[in-house]
């Protein structure tokens, strides 16, 4: 793999770590959400990711293709578990029996994960850091 084809992996990891950070971050602001448009409380997502082939931009009708394994997202799973039923009488959303229905998210958990979403992303721009110092260098040894 060329450096180039290397920018184009790391990129793609960016973007995935990207899309896995707004999704975590929508969990952790309707964790208390107990009425959506849909009915019912809201539901956990989650991102899952898949590998995919990455074609460098920079490649040439006259290379062979510069590919590498990158990363995309392939879906993003919502949970279908049974939401946490609590015990409020006097909310809007009570039952008859005055049990409430709440998301089944674990703001720490998905605090871990957003900080895991974070340093990923940190080591791929880390990777498109070196990759560019090594290019630079690379000129200037052909000065």
């Amino acid at each position: 793999m060329s450096l180039f084809g290397s920018l184009s992996v790391s990129a793609s990891g960016m973007d995935a770590q990207r899309a896995r950070a707004e999704v975590l971050a929508e969990n952790l602001a309707n964790s208390e959400t107990t009425r959506t448009p849909d009915g019912g409380p809201y539901r956990r997502k989650d991102v899952v990711f898949a590998s995919s082939t990455v074609e460098s931009p920079f490649a040439s009708e006259f290379q062979s293709a510069l590919e590498g394994q990158g990363v995309r997202v392939a879906d993003i799973s919502v949970d279908q578990r049974d939401p946490e039923k609590r015990y409020l009488p006097g909310h809007p959303d009570a039952d008859v029996d005055g049990y409430v229905a709440f998301p089944r998210i674990n703001p720490a958990e998905d605090m871990v994960d957003l900080m895991t979403a974070s340093r990923g992303y940190q080591a791929n721009v880390a990777a498109i850091s070196a990759v560019k110092d090594m290019i630079q260098r690379s000129l200037d040894i052909l000065k």
